[in-house]
């Protein structure tokens, strides 16, 4: 062989061994895709169709022209974690430091797989109530360590009896959601102390994603664990400015937890996604400074939007279960269908022309004979009428 000639080699393809053999794509993007197809109204995912205030708007142009563009402190603009921390001494009557217990996050759902990787180890076990969020148990998994599920009863409430079973050596760590999606339950102050007094001889830890604190209906109250004495110091409190302001899509949350706490999640938050979009971060600030009506007003804006869809569901044969918080309403469909819950959401979407999601996607052992469906109510007033006038056909 001449030394000029290049031999032939064959790449290989690696073949990569996955971190999440079991998961695919979530149940979001596929409805949302199926709805997408089938030109179906989307109340399956869980976004407004509709756009933030305009004075909100503002402020993003005012920081983008402000010199607002380069990399903000790790932990977030000063600003903008002064401002949470006023906030959440005025609802929940504790202080948390801005400078060290206030993180500004990616969006919730970094915020929660950041706080599981900053303390989970592998081999620990997390307690999960299911259904549950989507994103709980890959981070779990991601993390090395077991999640225990925990069922929530027949009506979406805390099983305490069935918490305290499951609480043992190798608990690190417990997941908890209120108001809670998918159901739209809402914890009590006596649910929030139940579990303070659970956790209180251990040293479990407390990831309290409240992602819709502000979407509490008929004059109820946001019991957060920041309000709770036997919880607060265990605990990593969740927020989201994407729900709170209708800009899902600026995935913007923030994590409030004592400074040991806040110290390792930071060690994590910064290999993670180090900071999170500058300009975002000072409209938020100054939003939240000059227009603290948005979360406060937000109750009834949404309340409004629940009784609406509520009252036009009531002309058909689905159920409605309660709907005390966050924009989602279940309802069992029983009278309609047989159809399990993925499969029903399916024919929903392709032959009523309206998307739903099947509560079953959010755990992995559902009961089989449950039927029930969860939509989304953060939409247009039209866009919900001309929903229900397609649901008033089943």
């Amino acid at each position: 062989m001449s030394s000029n000639t290049v031999a032939t080699v064959a790449a290989k393809r690696p073949t990569p061994r996955s971190r999440l053999p079991q998961v695919g794509t979530t149940i979001f993007t596929v409805m949302s895709a199926l709805a997408q197809s089938c030109k179906a109204i989307n109340l399956g995912q869980g976004f407004p169709d509709f756009e933030p205030d305009p004075a909100l708007l503002d402020a993003v142009g005012r920081a983008l022209q402000g010199g607002h563009n380069q990399y903000p402190p790790m932990a977030g603009v000063a600003a903008l974690r002064e401002a949470l921390a006023d906030k959440i001494e005025s609802l929940h009557a504790r202080r948390y430091d801005p400078g060290e217990e206030i993180t500004i996050t990616a969006g919730a759902t970094q915020a929660l797989l950041t706080a599981i990787l900053a303390v989970v180890h592998p081999g620990d076990e997390v307690i999960v109530l299911t259904p549950a969020y989507d994103s709980y148990l890959p981070a779990i998994e991601l993390a090395g360590a077991v999640a225990r599920c925990v069922p929530l009863n027949a009506e979406f409430g805390p099983d305490f009896d069935a918490i305290a079973a499951a609480l043992g050596p190798r608990t690190r760590a417990m997941l908890v959601n209120s108001p809670h999606n998918p159901s739209g339950r809402v914890w009590s102050a006596a649910d929030m102390r139940r579990l303070g007094e659970l956790l209180a001889p251990t040293d479990v830890l407390l990831i309290s994603d409240e992602v819709y604190e502000h979407m509490v209906f008929d004059a109820n109250r946001h019991c957060s664990a920041a309000a709770e004495p036997l919880l607060a110091e265990r605990s990593f409190v969740v927020s989201s400015f994407g729900k709170t302001y209708h800009a899902t899509g600026w995935k913007v949350g923030m994590v409030a937890a004592p400074r040991e706490l806040s110290a390792e999640f930071r060690k994590v938050h910064q290999f993670n996604v180090f900071t999170v979009n500058t300009p975002m971060q000072w409209a938020l600030a100054e939003h939240l400074r000059t227009h603290p009506e948005a979360h406060l007003d937000l109750p009834a804006f949404y309340q409004a939007k629940r009784d609406r869809f509520r009252a036009g569901l009531r002309g058909t044969r689905l159920r409605l279960l309660p709907c005390e918080g966050t924009y989602f309403q279940c309802v069992d469909y029983s009278a309609v269908s047989d159809l399990p819950e993925p499969e029903f959401c399916t024919w929903l979407t392709r032959e009523v022309g309206v998307a739903a999601i099947p509560v079953s996607a959010f755990e992995p052992s559902p009961p089989p004979a449950r039927r029930v469906a969860r939509f989304c109510f953060a939409k247009r007033d039209e866009t919900l009428d001309a929903a229900l006038q397609r649901l008033r056909a089943l």
